[in-house]
């Protein structure tokens, strides 16, 4: 064999072999690669001594400092002393209006929140429908009067009188209707047309039954279901014919605000000073400084309605707020003695806190009738 042919091979280059160029298999954990030196050819002044050691993680485990954990107990200590006082001044705040809120009930029979918000409704329905279009009334004015008419007439059923409900609602529809879209006179005819026909109503429905019933009794029944028609739906037909004249809106509003103040000032001034009953046999609970009470407020209200809503001058405030305080006092105490009469506290308990629509009406609707007379008598002195 010749020379040339004897010269060994020169060494193969590191070739990677089939094994491992081949793809790892899914699911197997990769071989991590072999270090890499830091040094290096390329960069010779590069030297691995110098790099700095990574810096350790900071331990999640280490306790805190004994000051730093000292001051952050502190800081939530003070917040929950902070939220304990505010949750103790609330409650001992909300136990002492509840036990005031008791005391009242207690003395007048009214739970006082539910009667503010309730009465606070009512007078915004009532302000808004006067002040921005005043037919908006009329609608307001007749289920009012219909539900008042209703609870009466189930009273006096529950008495022992025989009233017929259904006769008292169209009948009292009538009326409540002609106020408004008609003249004085026409309302005047509806009414006596209105008390004909529950009277005769009651007197055929007494032939039907023959139930032995006295003459005494039946004429009684008659009579009481007249005065149904012109407690309810005539009163408040007045208010809806007051409502039909010239300026009207702001006079139902002016005699609605008197007779609600008068019977506010009543409530906080009785409730504060009363002493003296005015009527005990009537309404116990009525004294005379509430109505001295409600003598200032009927006086002042009717001084400023006069002078800033209806353009009179200050002395027709003065009369109209007497006239409206004396009505709204009678219907209050006149109302008071049907009650009582019937052996009932409330009309109804559609109004929780007030009673029934009647017991929050019995002030208002005598007044619609010394409201609508000043209109006629003080127009002459209306911008003077």
């Amino acid at each position: 064999m010749s020379e040339q042919s004897q010269t060994p091979a020169p060494p193969e280059a590191d070739v990677p072999s089939a094994e491992d160029t081949e793809t790892p298999v899914r699911g197997t954990r990769p071989v991590a690669p072999a270090a890499v030196p830091l040094t290096d050819e390329a960069f010779p002044s590069f030297d691995a001594s110098n790099v700095p050691p990574r810096p350790p993680m900071p331990d999640s485990t280490a306790v805190r400092p004994e000051s730093e954990h000292h001051d952050h107990n502190a800081i939530r200590d003070q917040w929950r002393a902070a939220r304990d006082e505010i949750e103790s001044q609330v409650s001992q705040a909300r136990e002492q209006f509840d036990q005031a809120n008791e005391r009242i009930k207690q003395r007048t029979g009214r739970d006082l929140i539910v009667a503010i918000l309730i009465g606070v409704a009512i007078g915004a329905v009532l302000l808004l429908s006067l002040l921005f279009n005043k037919v908006l009334f009329v609608p307001f004015a007749v289920a009012a009067g219909l539900l008042a008419t209703y609870e009466v007439s189930r009273a006096l059923r529950a008495g022992g009188r025989r009233i017929d409900v259904v006769p008292q609602l169209i009948g009292g529809a009538a009326i409540l209707l002609v106020g408004y879209f008609t003249s004085l006179w026409v309302s005047w005819a509806v009414l006596f047309a209105a008390i004909a026909f529950v009277a005769v109503w009651r007197m055929v429905a007494q032939m039907i039954a023959q139930d032995g019933r006295t003459y005494g009794d039946v004429l009684a029944d008659v009579l009481v279901s007249a005065f149904v028609q012109v407690y309810v739906p005539f009163l408040t037909s007045m208010a809806l014919i007051l409502l039909s004249r010239d300026n009207g809106e702001w006079w139902v509003l002016s005699f609605v605000a008197i007779a609600v103040a008068a019977d506010t000032c009543a409530y906080a001034s009785g409730l504060a000073f009363g002493k003296h009953p005015m009527a005990p046999r009537i309404s116990p609970k009525k004294t005379w400084e509430g109505f001295a009470g409600a003598f200032a407020g009927a006086l002042l209200v009717g001084v400023l309605m006069s002078v800033f809503a209806l353009d009179l001058p200050w002395w027709a405030g003065l009369i109209f707020g007497a006239a409206i305080l004396l009505s709204a006092t009678l219907g209050d105490l006149g109302e008071s003695m049907l009650k009582r009469d019937l052996g009932i506290k409330d009309m109804s308990s559609w109004l929780p806190g007030h009673g029934g629509v009647l017991d929050r009406l019995d002030s208002i609707l005598p007044s619609t009738v010394p409201a609508l007379a000043l209109s006629f008598l003080l127009e002459p002195w209306i911008g003077a």
